[in-house]
């Protein structure tokens, strides 16, 4: 018998299907080690040599895979295919003893999708573990670690019991902090815009609105005209103008789809349309990855692998999509060559393919009755993305016109959608405009022209969409830890929700970031958090030592952190008049996690607590 480990019962119910009896399936469920809760585990002085335990919750499984190791003649590790799958492999072999073992032969094997093919081509070509990629695992863990087990005690001494600091989710807290700051100091900038309701003076009475964007052939700088001075101005001097059409410009205008799904643009896109936050989109994708029972077929994978930074998309995949393409709209959709796309991103690192069906022909509505309403709704964004990434442009019948009237010249623009390609499985928002015929150095009527007054609006608040977009643009994070990052930082109070889904700053998380800024520029440093990202990616090329990396960082932080113990003054309290009704003693204004509150100050001794609308916790 042949033991293969993954990390999931789903997934492993899901490769068993295309296994023969010769194999056994068996899930670690996850992690099998890890750095120990209640101390650093981490020996600074010997090279960070990370002190790994078992959890309580993984001996059990531990235990249950020796008792098969007895039974059988290869081990093979099909984990997920990233850093955190490589060292969850590796994990499995320290914790089973096998790393020293003559005895066994340790495979391990990749895919980007669990399909019979994949699974087959996987088993005839396996490899060994990638230390590189367990490194640069190992690496964020203890980076991770040290920043959180070193910084959290500093702030509780410093601000309140119960904070936190992370290496990344501080800087997340940061841009929201920052993008704050800019909303309070937002002054509203007040522009006019004009536009004219216009007709042709031919029979055709068909009326349409350009607007004023150029005076003296000079275009009218953003965000309008000043004032209504000038607005006042340009309506006296335009009044006895003839309005004459000075240009007309027809084109033809192609839109082509999207690029395919990416970790953080499904995450977007998830939030955008279907309102999900990036966990959910994230356990959700975690299933259909893993396989869902599909009746008669059993568990099926209906998606690729969904933590990846790369747009590649298999052969394989492009001609299935041109024959699902052409069996389901007919061959004027297909785009008529399988359509590649370039990484874009400087962060790509492991060579996953996009986030795609598994078998294009797959469509949502076919596999209805087997998926959750939450699943159903996202495997058709996938699917439909996917789709159109091979499908013809969409072809837009585009027409602008200039319209002179003195010094100043006016512009409407019209569109009409011609065919509409990959825009019948993925719409877009667009909205159709037909302006009348027209010939140059024709006279139009005019019938009314209005000023319009406008005031600037701040930058938005962030929700989660663009703060992942933020965050992928600066290079902070990586596909796997967007989501805990949006988690961990509300979990932490730092920020929270209002009923649009926008992220609020709390009175402690702009607290805690002011501390750190001050105080710790470099743990929220955007510039020096994507170096820092950048340095494991390097590990994960074999090309930096990963403890060369953390005495990098660590020696100066380390020696900061030891300065800032004795400059920075700890935390202090607000007398107040009110009395203890428990022990007599003073109350005094506190802060916590959740912001100020009342409590007793003959604490501990006296736990009394009270908000500060006087009523008892």
């Amino acid at each position: 018998m042949n033991l293969v480990i993954v990390e999931s019962p789903a997934k492993a119910r899901t490769i068993s299907k295309f296994l023969g009896h010769e194999y056994s399936v068996q899930a670690s469920f996850g992690h099998v080690r890890d750095l120990p809760r209640t101390v650093l585990g981490v020996d600074v002085e010997n090279n960070f040599e990370p002190k790994y335990v078992i959890p309580p919750k993984a001996k059990k499984t531990i235990a249950a895979l020796k008792k098969l190791l007895s039974k059988s003649e290869k081990i093979i590790m099909a984990t997920d295919e990233d850093r955190e799958g490589e060292a969850i492999s590796w994990h499995l072999v320290q914790a089973l003893g096998l790393e020293d073992s003559k005895r066994k032969t340790v495979d391990r094997i990749v895919f980007h999708e669990i399909t019979k093919g994949a699974i087959e081509k996987a088993l005839e070509h396996p490899r060994t573990i990638d230390m590189n990629l367990v490194d640069a695992q190992q690496a964020r863990r203890v980076l991770d670690r040290l920043v959180g087990y070193k910084l959290s005690p500093f702030l509780w001494k410093k601000v309140a019991r119960g904070l936190s600091a992370g290496r990344v989710q501080s800087v997340a807290v940061r841009l929201i902090v920052e993008r704050e700051r800019e909303i309070e100091n937002f002054k509203a900038e007040e522009y006019w815009t004009i536009e004219a309701n216009l007709q042709p003076a031919t029979d055709n009475r068909q009326q349409f609105i350009a607007f004023l964007n150029k005076i003296k052939g000079e275009a009218i700088p953003k965000p309008g005209i000043k004032n209504k001075v000038e607005t006042d101005k340009i309506l006296d001097d335009l009044k006895g103008k003839e309005f004459i059409v000075s240009k007309i410009e027809s084109k033809e205008e192609k839109r082509v789809p999207a690029s395919p799904f990416i970790t953080s643009t499904l995450q977007q896109e998830g939030f955008k349309k279907l309102r999900f936050s990036s966990k959910q989109t994230m356990m959700l994708a975690q299933q259909l990855y893993e396989g869902v029972e599909l009746g008669d077929k059993g568990p099926t994978g209906l998606i690729t692998y969904m933590r990846t930074d790369s747009t590649n998309l298999s052969e394989q995949a492009l001609w299935a999509a041109k024959d699902a393409i052409i069996e389901m709209f007919g061959e004027k959709y297909w785009a008529g060559f399988p359509r590649k796309y370039k990484v874009k991103s400087r962060l790509a690192q492991e060579a996953h393919e996009a986030v795609r069906p598994t078998d294009p022909a797959r469509t949502p509505e076919s596999i209805r009755s087997h998926l959750t309403p939450q699943q159903f709704k996202l495997y058709d964004l996938i699917w439909r993305r996917f789709m159109a990434t091979q499908m013809k442009e969409a072809i837009f019948d585009t027409m602008s016109v200039e319209i002179e009237a003195g010094n100043y010249t006016f512009g409407a623009n019209g569109q009409i959608l011609k065919f509409d390609g990959f825009l019948k499985v993925y719409p877009i928002k667009f909205s159709e405009l037909t302006l009348p015929k027209l010939e140059e150095k024709e006279k139009v009527e005019v019938s009314e022209i209005s000023p319009k007054q406008h005031f600037t609006k701040p930058p938005p608040r962030f929700n989660e969409a663009s703060l992942i977009k933020t965050l992928e643009k600066f290079g902070i994070g990586r596909p796997s830890t967007y989501a805990p990052i949006i988690s961990t930082i509300q979990d932490r109070n730092y920020v929270q929700k209002d009923r649009t889904r926008y992220f609020h700053l709390t009175e402690i998380g702009k607290m805690v970031n002011d501390l750190l800024v001050q105080h710790f520029p470099n743990v929220v440093d955007l510039k020096f958090t994507s170096k820092m990202e950048d340095d494991l990616d390097k590990i994960a090329d074999g090309k930096e030592k990963w403890t060369l990396v953390l005495k990098e960082f660590y020696k100066p932080f380390s020696e900061n952190l030891e300065k800032k113990y004795k400059e920075v003054s700890d935390k202090t309290v607000e007398e107040t008049d009110e009395i203890c009704d428990k022990c007599g003693g003073k109350m005094v204004i506190r802060m916590g996690r959740f912001g100020k509150f009342m409590a007793c100050s003959n604490f501990p001794k006296c736990k009394n607590t009270k908000n500060l609308s006087n009523s008892e916790n």
